[in-house]
C-alpha cells in the first residue's frame, strides 16, 4: 500500500501537498494571531539581549565590576544563546516548534526573575546564562515556525511584522532603563524592576502561545500526515466559513520527508549555504549586536554620564521598530541577498559616524540611522535565514546559524572593549565595517535568490533526497 494519505476530493481537486495549501491560503485570522504571538515573543528577546548593554555602566556601579566582570556580564547571556539555539533548535525539528516555544519561554521567564532578585554579580552572570539558555532559540524557532506557515507570496512581509512587534523591545528596554534606574519603587533597586517585567511579560506570552497551532509542514515532515491534513482542514474550513476564498495552488515540487540528521547541513548539497549562513551570522553579530552590546560603553568614554547616555541610547533605539516599519514594503520587493548586501553597508557608513560624533545631536542622529538601517538588515536575516534548509533540517539550520551569531556575540565584549580603550570609537566601529565587508561580499557570493519563491522550489539539486527518505504520507488531497 501506498504511504500517502488521502481523502476523498469531492470538488475533484488534484492531490496537494501541505505546502501546497499553506500557500495557497489567503491571509486569515491565524495567520495574524501567529504573527502576533511570535512577535510578542521577539520583543521579549530583543528586550532581553540588549538590556545588559544598556544597563553595564549601571551594573558595574552597583556591584563594583571589574572590567573582566563587566565583560562576562555581558557574554554570559550570548553563551547560554549559543547552547539554547544548537539544542532547542535540533529538539525543534524532532518534537515540534509548538512545544519548544514553550519551553524556552518558560526558561527565560524563571531565570530572569532570578537575574533580578541577584544578590551579587556572579548569580547574576550565572543567571543570564541561564536566560539565554531559554533565549537561544527564540529567534530560530520563530524564524522557522513563520517561513512554515505563511504563503510564499507574503513571507517576508508578514515576518517582517513579526519582527515590527518584536523590535519595540529595544526601545521599551531603553525608556524603561532611563525611567527606572534613578528610581526605587517599593524600595527595590530600578534596575532590578528591569528585569521582573521582563519576566512578567515572557510569562504572559507562554499562555498566549498555548493557544498557537503545530506546524503542518512539520506534522507531514515527521510523517504525522493525518494530522497534518486535519489542521490544514480546519484552517481551510475556518477561512471559507468567514467568506475567504481559497485560490487554485500554484505547482510545488514533491519531495519525501522525515526526520533528518543534523549533519545533513555540511551535506555537498547544504555545505555552499551553511558556509553562507555562517559568515553572514558572525557578519551580523558585529554589525547588529556589536552596537548594542558597546554604545552605552562608547558615550561613557566621550564623558557622558550615566543619565545622559541613557537618555541617548533610549532616543537612539527608536530606531529599530521604525527600522521594521520601513522593511514592509521593501521585503517583498529586493532580492533577499542584495537588501542584506545593501543594508550592511549602510551600518557600516552609520557606525562610523556614530563613532566619530562630537555632540549629543550627532550621537542621537547617527545612532537612530545605525538603529533604522540595521533592523531593515535584521529582517532581511531572519527572513532568508529560514528560507535556506527544507522542513527537516529548518530549524536546525537556523539553530546553527544563529548560535554562530550568538557566541561571537559574547566575544565581542573581549574584542571591542580593549579596542575602545586602547583607540577609541574610530577603531571599535572600524572593526564592525570591516566584518559587514565580509558579510556583503558573503552573500552576494554565496547567497541564493529565494525572494517570492516557495519554500520546496529552494531547495538545491538533490537537497531533498539529501535531506529525507521515503517517509510516507509525502501528499494527501484536500477535503472539502
Amino acid at each position: 500500500m501506498s504511504g500517502s494519505l488521502s481523502s476523498p476530493s469531492v470538488s475533484g481537486e488534484p492531490p496537494m501537498t501541505v505546502a501546497a495549501r499553506l500557500d495557497r491560503m489567503p491571509i486569515t485570522r491565524l495567520h495574524v494571531i501567529v504573527v502576533v504571538c511570535v512577535g510578542l515573543g521577539i520583543f521579549f528577546d530583543t528586550y532581553e539581549v540588549l538590556l545588559a548593554g544598556t544597563l553595564s555602566t549601571t551594573l558595574e556601579k552597583q556591584f563594583q565590576l571589574t572590567e573582566n566582570s563587566v565583560k562576562a556580564v555581558l557574554a554570559s547571556a550570548f553563551v547560554g544563546q549559543f547552547l539554547g539555539a544548537i539544542l532547542l533548535g535540533r529538539v525543534a525539528d524532532r518534537f515540534g516548534r509548538r512545544r519548544m516555544f514553550l519551553v524556552n519561554l518558560a526558561v527565560y521567564s524563571v531565570f530572569s526573575l532570578v537575574g533580578g532578585l541577584s544578590p551579587n554579580a556572579w548569580l547574576l552572570i550565572v543567571a543570564r546564562f541561564l536566560v539565554g539558555v531559554g533565549l537561544g532559540a527564540e529567534l530560530a524557532l520563530a524564524d522557522t515556525y513563520l517561513s512554515d506557515l505563511m504563503p510564499a507570496r507574503a513571507r517576508g512581509r508578514l515576518i517582517s511584522y513579526a519582527y515590527t512587534i518584536g523590535f519595540l523591545g529595544v526601545p521599551a528596554a531603553g525608556f524603561l532603563a532611563r525611567w527606572l534606574v534613578p528610581l526605587a519603587p517599593l524600595g527595590v533597586a530600578g534596575w532590578r524592576w528591569l528585569f521582573f517585567i521582563g519576566a512578567l511579560g515572557a510569562l504572559v506570552v507562554w499562555a498566549l502561545r498555548l493557544f498557537l497551532p503545530e506546524s503542518p509542514r512539520w506534522l507531514e515532515s515527521v510523517g504525522r500526515g493525518a494530522a497534518a491534513d486535519a489542521a490544514m482542514t480546519a484552517w481551510e474550513d475556518s477561512a471559507r466559513r468567514a467568506g475567504q476564498v481559497l485560490p487554485e495552488p500554484s505547482p510545488v515540487p514533491v519531495a519525501p520527508q522525515q526526520r533528518a540528521a543534523a549533519r545533513l547541513i555540511f551535506s555537498r548539497e547544504y555545505l555552499p549555504r551553511t558556509v553562507m549562513a555562517w559568515l553572514m551570522s558572525v557578519g551580523s553579530a558585529f554589525g547588529y549586536y556589536g552596537f548594542g552590546t558597546i554604545a552605552v560603553l562608547v558615550l561613557a568614554s566621550k564623558g557622558y554620564s550615566i543619565l545622559s547616555s541613557l537618555t541617548f541610547i533610549s532616543l537612539s533605539y527608536i530606531g529599530y521598530p521604525v527600522g521594521s516599519l520601513l522593511s514592509l514594503p521593501i521585503m517583498e520587493r529586493v532580492e533577499r541577498r542584495l537588501l542584506l548586501a545593501i543594508t550592511a553597508a549602510g551600518m557600516a557608513v552609520a557606525g562610523l559616524l556614530y563613532g566619530y560624533a562630537g555632540n549629543p545631536t550627532e550621537v542621537v542622529l547617527w545612532g537612530f540611522v545605525f538603529t533604522l538601517i540595521s533592523n531593515i538588515f535584521s529582517n532581511a536575516y531572519h527572513v532568508y535565514l529560514g528560507e535556506l534548509y527544507p522542513t527537516a533540517l529548518r530549524a536546525t539550520g537556523a539553530g546553527t546559524g544563529y548560535s554562530i551569531s550568538r557566541i561571537v556575540t559574547a566575544a565581542l565584549p573581549y574584542i571591542l572593549i580593549p579596542a575602545l580603550d586602547d583607540a577609541g570609537s574610530g577603531l571599535v566601529f572600524g572593526i564592525v565595517a570591516a566584518a559587514l565587508a565580509v558579510l556583503i561580499a558573503d552573500v552576494m557570493a554565496l547567497g541564493p535568490r529565494t525572494t517570492g519563491r516557495t519554500l520546496e522550489s529552494l531547495t538545491p539539486p538533490d537537497g531533498a533526497a539529501a535531506a529525507a527518505a521515503p517517509a510516507g504520507q509525502a501528499t494527501m488531497k484536500t477535503t472539502t
